[in-house]
């Protein structure tokens, strides 16, 4: 039986949530504010600001957190096999992660959500002792605060204009980059409200597993999760269909009440169809054995991640291509699976040949104090965002 340190249904996972996260991530990078905030006159674009919302928008991010818990518990056990401080470690690793979450807001995308996982990852830290079953409890409750969340933020964008990545793009590098370091506590603050609830349950979920072994091909978890599936996939189509059909301006405007619980309602659907995709995602890796160049990037996650906002920028910035603007919603969805894919490829032939990314090699320094050396081949899952 494989255990986590060596089951690369990890590896899997966070390769396909990065591709998702990338699909949602490059239009507020590639369209100016209006363009993301309005609906699509083109019925292709209209069809592609739908499939994104409702199979994209809210569902990899969630993925990504999960296994971001469930690095959290690896970390800590390996700090407990080795006889180290694991609050040394933990407090290090954080620290760092918030720095370049900065960095990475101002200089690359200000949809970062690096500094998140760094807050919340300060949040997690008292409940790290907690039981399985006590984290899903904990999860659990963190579906209604989503939604009190996502009421309140409702609210607030009647009042205010939200900053969206985008502006400043059409102009140079340094003129881009003031326009991140403008737009930036804005967003982070409606990334908080909009993300942060879900992403803290997802983390709390991602440390139960560690702690029962979930990813074991029969364990009780994944046999309660295939159980599961079949509602959840059939409760939560039509949640999230709601949800990119409020999103899309597919609602008539006097219908208020029913956009604002398509809104509300991605705070339970979200969810329902990331379990849906795990699922999925955990028995096409039972069957699949993932090639050493997307296992390595797989286990770089932190580099993929990064690096897909600056091909982005670069693909979309006047200091590029300068596409910025110039390709359709429908458009933009090969495109960013092409930058996944570039930004998979390059990190995964610069960790075959190093052993781990750069952003990593930073990252495990800091967490180790400069203790440990990057052995080539040696990267540990728990190292990976």
């Amino acid at each position: 039986m494989l255990g986590p340190e060596r089951n690369t249904a990890v590896d899997l996972i966070r390769l396909l949530a990065l591709v998702g996260i990338c699909v949602v991530n490059v239009p507020f990078l590639a369209l100016p504010v209006e363009t993301t905030l309005a609906a699509p006159e083109a019925l292709p674009d209209r069809l592609a600001v739908f499939a994104v919302e409702a199979l994209f928008q809210s569902k990899f991010f969630l993925l990504f957190s999960f296994l971001f818990g469930w690095g959290l518990h690896v970390q800590e056990a390996l700090a407990r096999r080795s006889g180290a401080s694991f609050a040394g470690r933990y407090g290090r690793r954080l620290g760092a992660l918030a720095l370049m979450g900065c960095l990475h807001a101002v200089l690359v995308f200000t949809g970062d959500i690096l500094l998140i996982y760094a807050l919340l990852g300060l949040l997690i830290w008292p409940f790290l002792g907690l039981g399985p079953r006590a984290l899903v409890r904990l999860a659990g409750a963190m579906i209604p605060l989503a939604a009190i969340s996502l009421l309140g933020l409702s609210v607030m964008l009647t009042e205010v204009t939200l900053p969206v990545e985008g502006a400043g793009l059409d102009g140079g590098f340094i003129e881009a980059t003031r326009a991140r370091l403008h737009d930036w506590p804005e967003t982070l603050g409606f990334l908080l409200l909009f993300q942060g609830p879900l992403a803290f349950g997802a983390i709390a979920l991602g440390l139960a597993a560690g702690k029962s072994d979930f990813f074991s091909p029969d364990s009780p978890g994944r046999r309660a999760l295939r159980r599961a599936v079949p509602g959840l996939a059939v409760a939560g189509i039509p949640i999230n269909a709601l949800y990119a059909a409020s999103m899309g301006g597919l609602i008539p405007p006097e219908q208020e009440l029913l956009s604002l619980a398509g809104f509300v309602g991605i705070a339970l659907g979200g969810p329902m169809l990331s379990a849906v995709y795990l699922h999925l995602i955990l028995g096409l890796a039972d069957r699949l054995r993932l090639p050493g160049i997307l296992e390595a990037a797989g286990r770089n996650s932190l580099s993929v991640y990064v690096l897909q906002g600056v091909v982005a920028g670069f693909v979309f910035g006047a200091y590029g291509l300068g596409l910025f603007d110039r390709i359709g919603w429908a458009g933009l969805v090969p495109v960013s699976l092409l930058v996944a894919a570039l930004a998979i490829l390059a990190v995964g032939v610069i960790a075959r040949r190093s052993g781990r990314g750069p952003l990593e090699i930073v990252l495990r320094r800091v967490t180790y104090a400069g203790k440990t050396r990057p052995r080539p081949q040696a990267a540990h899952p728990g190292d990976a965002l």
